[in-house]
């Protein structure tokens, strides 16, 4: 008696193309563009851009247009989705294969020093190192600055730490990153595209990471609460912190992730 045909989970229907995985891999360390997948992985820009597509039909990778240039967009690997992917792969194998996905974990070894990097350092750079500081604890140094730095925060950024994660932030004031340029960092992550673009070199060639999230404060109309833009991109920012908290101690200065 043959068995019953199973569908193959869709994480390994995705993820077992070696291209598709390569493109996993790459994105899993930070947002890239399409022409950055395709000098990484020596692959032609139309393949390319073939399996990104199945991939974001998938709901594995999505899309942000550039808010330094509109003609590029970013590609954001979704690593929660992936994780509840995974975890439901193994059951339809076998039951005892079932996975119950956590809150990723930092082991308590030598602290790293990481700095975050938009343009005005009001709101996304400032709730990142809020959010590092507050999950990674003694483990880790988070430090945040502009490349053009606002007078002072936006204060829905201040609310919003305050309100969903218990963080007090009012007292401080935006950072100029040329105060920083001669300091050592382990790893240098940009918020803001056009930062990315800004950023200088820093000392002993730090990891770069780029996250590629719009700016709250330049989303909403004139006749709109801003509000929820900010708690909205606290969550992503909140997410995007979790997964990078285990990156930063497992590698090396300068490896990815």
């Amino acid at each position: 008696m043959t068995s019953p045909r199973r569908t193959v989970p869709p994480f390994v229907q995705l993820a077992a193309h070696p291209l598709r995985w390569q493109l996993l891999t790459e994105l899993a360390c930070g947002d890239l563009r399409v022409r950055e997948l395709v000098t990484r992985l020596g692959e032609p820009q139309n393949l390319v851009s073939y399996h990104l597509r199945l991939l974001r039909d998938g709901g594995l990778v999505t899309t942000t247009r550039s808010s330094h240039d509109g003609r590029d967009t970013y590609n954001h690997l979704d690593l929660d989705r992936c994780a509840d992917l995974i975890a439901g792969a193994g059951p339809a194998l076998h039951p005892a294969l079932r996975m119950h996905p956590g809150a990723p974990s930092i082991e308590p070894r030598a602290a790293a020093t990481v700095l975050f990097v938009c343009t005005g350092n009001s709101a996304r750079s400032v709730i990142a190192e809020a959010l590092l500081r507050h999950r990674g604890e003694h483990r880790v140094t988070a430090l945040s600055a502009g490349t053009r730095p606002k007078p002072a925060l936006h204060p829905d950024t201040v609310r919003v730490l305050r309100d969903e994660f218990g963080i007090d932030v009012g007292a401080r004031v935006p950072r100029p990153l040329e105060e920083l340029r001669d300091q050592r960092f382990d790893v240098v992550i940009t918020l803001c595209d056009k930062a990315r673009e800004n950023c200088p070199d820093f000392p002993d060639h730090p990891r770069h990471i780029h996250w590629s999230i719009p700016d709250p404060a330049a989303r909403h109309r004139a006749d709109e609460d801003p509000y929820p833009l900010f708690r909205a991109t606290a969550t992503e920012i909140d997410t995007r912190v979790r997964h990078l908290l285990p990156t930063l101690t497992a590698h090396p200065k300068g490896s990815a992730p």
